[in-house]
């Protein structure tokens, strides 16, 4: 506790802000990268550590629709505004952004692009993304809380699935026990800036979309790091601060999200960075994905509950022809509602790995992996996790589908990425509730994608 306080008045004193036009200078400092084993709803990887960065300038807001399209002469955004977040981009659109950005006003850029790889020159000026860790100490502004807010974040303080507040699964029947109660879900992004900045004056640290962070997704080091870039190598890059249909928890200043580098995701975007961290290149490169093609072999796995994943499952493979999988838990959940909710959150919290009834007989003779399953409080059912587990999906493709109430694929894709790190993940497929009647050609303009 006197060490937290310690590193809060140190903050106060070294880490201030600065504004410039867009840009905050943050000045550096020292703080506790990640999270507390105390925190509720953390995950594995968010090992506390210390961690020393050096001044850099960050971006008041997210990189809005009407700077993407100036520059880059194009809008992927499926919300559009010019003051909305540009989503729907990838790392590698957002890392092109920052040299296209840093042309335009006469700096060097940052990076050398040679197709997935990337140079960094550390005593560039010119634009950049931030550090993972840079992106913490920003979005901390000081704090040693779940949230920069210091109390338990809303849904009129921030952009995101706000019928889910932090803490919300356990006290779901329960809500007198929440310190947040449940608020509004906007189902879309909002114009940058439309809640109060962090104690830094940067805004939507928070929600809205989540953003892009220069470094390959890899465990934390325990020991000590200034200025630490992430791996050289890898097969996701990460992304954090969670997005407008995200659940609370994964919002969290330490919650980390992960992707491959040219996935284009719906609520992902980026803010820009400035400043050299030091002398030297670092090279980075992460695993490219491939997309299936005919004659591949194909099994669609897929765990179902309401009955609404495997009406998907069967539609895909009337119009695939796959083998078919059903991933069923020895224990079923219970067939009441209110119940399985309380199941699915345990073992949620608890990182369950519930044991599976049956096995995939000969597995290595299978390409792609159609997984399906639905959407258990922003992320996947404990039994997926037992059969992402169970099996080796090095080199080989997964293809998610998911049923939901509203929210997408929360964070589901992130816990697949995490479980099958050397699999290629391609778009997935999300449906609402049982799809209705546009469901077959849904499906079948997702598999025409993956030829």
């Amino acid at each position: 506790m006197r060490y937290a306080l310690a590193l809060v008045i140190m903050f106060m004193m070294s880490g201030c802000a600065f504004a410039d036009d867009d840009l905050i200078l943050v000045r550096g400092g020292k703080f506790l990268m990640g999270s507390p084993e105390s925190e509720n709803w953390r995950s594995d990887d968010e090992l506390q550590h210390e961690v020393t960065v050096s001044d850099f300038y960050i971006a008041r807001h997210e990189v809005t629709q009407s700077e993407y399209s100036s520059l880059m002469n194009d809008n992927p955004s499926t919300f559009h505004g010019d003051k909305l977040p540009v989503e729907n981009v990838s790392w590698l659109d957002a890392i092109q952004f920052c040299n296209a950005k840093s042309k335009s006003e006469g700096l060097t850029p940052a990076y050398v692009i040679e197709g997935a790889k990337v140079t960094w020159d550390l005593s560039s000026e010119g634009y950049r993304l931030p550090t993972e860790s840079e992106w913490e100490y920003a979005c901390r502004a000081g704090t040693t809380t779940p949230f920069n807010l210091e109390h338990s974040i809303g849904a009129d303080e921030a952009n995101f699935y706000g019928h889910y507040p932090y803490e919300i699964e356990e006290n779901y029947f329960s809500q007198s026990k929440l310190t947040t109660k449940p608020g509004i879900y906007r189902g879309e992004t909002v114009n940058v800036g439309s809640f109060k900045p962090n104690k830094l004056g940067l805004y939507d640290m928070h929600g809205n979309v989540g953003e892009w962070c220069w470094d390959i997704y890899a465990e934390y080091s325990r020991e000590h790091q200034t200025n630490p870039t992430g791996p050289s190598t890898g097969t996701r890059r990460v992304n954090r601060g969670g997005g407008w249909n995200d659940f609370a928890k994964n919002m969290r200043s330490a919650y980390r999200a992960a992707a491959p580098q040219e996935r284009k995701l719906f609520n992902v975007g980026f803010r820009v960075a400035k400043g050299a961290i030091g002398t030297g290149v670092i090279t980075s490169q992460a695993m490219q994905e491939s997309s299936p093609n005919a004659g591949k072999k194909i099994l669609i796995a897929y765990f179902t509950w309401s009955g609404n994943t495997q009406g998907i499952a069967y539609e895909i493979q009337k119009q695939t022809g796959a083998d078919i999988f059903v991933i069923e838990p020895v224990k079923s959940y219970s067939e009441s509602y209110n119940t399985v909710l309380k199941e699915a959150q345990r073992d949620q919290r608890r990182q369950a790995r519930p044991e599976l009834k049956n096995h995939v007989q000969n597995f290595n003779q299978y390409d792609v992996i159609m997984l399906g399953y639905p959407n258990w409080w922003a992320s996947i059912p404990m039994p997926v996790a037992s059969f992402l587990e169970e099996y080796d999906f090095t080199g080989k493709i997964i293809m998610p589908f998911c049923s939901h109430g509203g929210g997408r694929f929360g964070q589901s894709l992130t816990a697949i990425a995490k479980l099958a790190p050397n699999a290629h993940i391609t778009e997935g497929l999300s449906v609402h509730n049982s799809g209705g009647g546009t469901l077959k050609n849904d499906i079948a303009a997702w598999l025409a994608k993956h030829k």
